[in-house]
């Protein structure tokens, strides 16, 4: 593995739980803290960490109600006291949570007079109300009430499309986000070179999972959609197969190479990218510019290739040197550099 033949820093990277506080039923909030960061990761990871939050969380909404004898969406029924709109508007705010795949079905069916709330809601198994005192209707009068619904999992808000009766059914706008909220701040420390940051992290959810559980299910989203860059064709780095491609190569790997093959480890080197060699500035930049971006990339240039880039001198090769040998765990054979 990568992890295994780069050192990024020996810096060890810890989180916690600095607050953690219960609203009410249906608002939760959690404060956290990430550190010791480099200067501007903290900035990374909160954005990144805060869209994921917000846009890659899936969460559990009634999408769908169905009801007979009733005209349309903003008629009014006889002994009920909330007009048919008003009572989809609360059923949309029913929270729900549960580890639903795709759809599945649910019911109301009560009689009146009385007080209809989500714990009226005839539910599957592995579905359950957050707030069982959430209000859906107020009936008035000895009459039925009974309505199905339509339950699904999905991620981010849903709005409704124009409805087609044939089947004297309404949709409902479905905020499917458990998350309510996301804020995250940074605060830096230490002087020059040294100077690190903390970052804050504030989630507020629905109830429906704790903070800590969306930070845990945000971070696993993240890394599922960038496992695939990990999984990138690995570089043919057998020298002979190369060796039309590179005349002069500034390292020789070959013989470490056959001794890794030989126990059956390989180095992705078009994983390594680098950002993570922790270069110079003024060395990165350059190297970004010439569409240097991993290590597979760098060593696929000579000494020569490296000198002709524009604003490269014999110094900032020597450093690419030192760099490469601070943070390769591997026996480099370096060209002799000339003066």
């Amino acid at each position: 593995m990568v992890r295994e033949k780069i050192r990024v820093s020996t810096r060890t990277l810890q989180w916690k739980c600095v607050e953690s506080r219960t609203d009410s039923k249906c608002l939760y909030y959690g404060r956290f803290i990430l550190s010791p960061l480099m200067k501007g990761q903290a900035d990374t990871i909160g954005i990144a960490m805060r869209r994921a939050l917000l846009g890659e969380m899936e969460g559990t909404c009634i999408t769908r109600a169905k009801s007979e004898k009733i005209p349309h969406e903003y008629s009014t029924i006889v002994g009920i006291q909330e007009s048919v709109h008003e009572i989809l508007m609360n059923l949309k705010e029913i929270i729900l949570r549960s580890n639903l795949y795709g759809t599945c079905e649910a019911s109301i069916c009560v009689r009146g007079p009385r007080c209809v709330t989500a714990q009226d809601i005839i539910l599957p198994p592995y579905v359950e109300i957050v707030d069982k005192t959430q209000h859906i209707a107020s009936l008035t009068e000895p009459i039925d009430l009974c309505i199905g619904l339509q339950l699904e999992r999905n991620r981010g808000y849903h709005i409704k499309t124009p409805n087609n009766f044939q089947d004297e059914s309404y949709t409902i706008d479905s905020l499917f986000m458990p998350v309510r909220n996301v804020n995250h701040s940074i605060h830096s420390y230490g002087n020059g070179n040294e100077k690190q940051e903390i970052l804050f992290l504030e989630i507020w959810t629905n109830g429906s999972l704790t903070p800590k559980e969306a930070l845990y299910e945000a971070s696993r989203n993240l890394i599922d959609l960038l496992i695939p860059f990990l999984h990138a064709e690995e570089e043919n780095l057998d020298l002979k197969d190369n060796q039309q491609k590179v005349d002069l190569p500034l390292f020789t790997f070959h013989d470490r190479l056959t001794e890794l093959r030989k126990n059956k480890k390989k180095i992705a080197l078009k994983s390594i990218f680098i950002d993570q060699l922790e270069l110079p500035p003024k060395i990165y930049n350059c190297l970004k510019k010439s569409n240097i971006h991993t290590l597979a990339d760098l060593l696929n240039n000579s000494q020569d290739d490296l000198i002709k880039i524009d604003r490269f001198d014999i110094e900032d090769v020597k450093k690419v040197l030192d760099t490469l040998e601070k943070h390769l765990v591997i026996d480099l054979h370096l060209t002799k550099i000339k003066r």
